[in-house]
């Protein structure tokens, strides 16, 4: 899948995955959020969230810290 992490409104990172068919220009053109921190390629892996590569459209690549941000946000809440 691809994903691009977008800055939120609050200024926290906001991933969002999508499917490789759709290129990213396409998809950040969807989205209201004004910055985009990094986008690529992610794959579910045995540890976690694992992003690679980059968007030449978008300038950006993937950053190390995305895959446990993505991993943070899919975290069940604590009760």
């Amino acid at each position: 899948m691809k994903y691009i992490m977008f800055e939120d409104f609050s200024g926290d990172p906001l991933p969002i995955m999508f499917p490789n068919r759709i290129n990213h220009l396409e998809f950040r053109e969807q989205i209201p959020y004004t910055k985009v921190l990094s986008a690529g390629y992610v794959q579910i892996r045995e540890n976690g969230f694992a992003c690679h590569g980059e968007s030449k459209e978008l300038g950006v690549a993937a950053r190390a810290e995305d895959g446990k941000i993505i991993n943070s946000k899919l975290e069940a809440p604590e009760q």
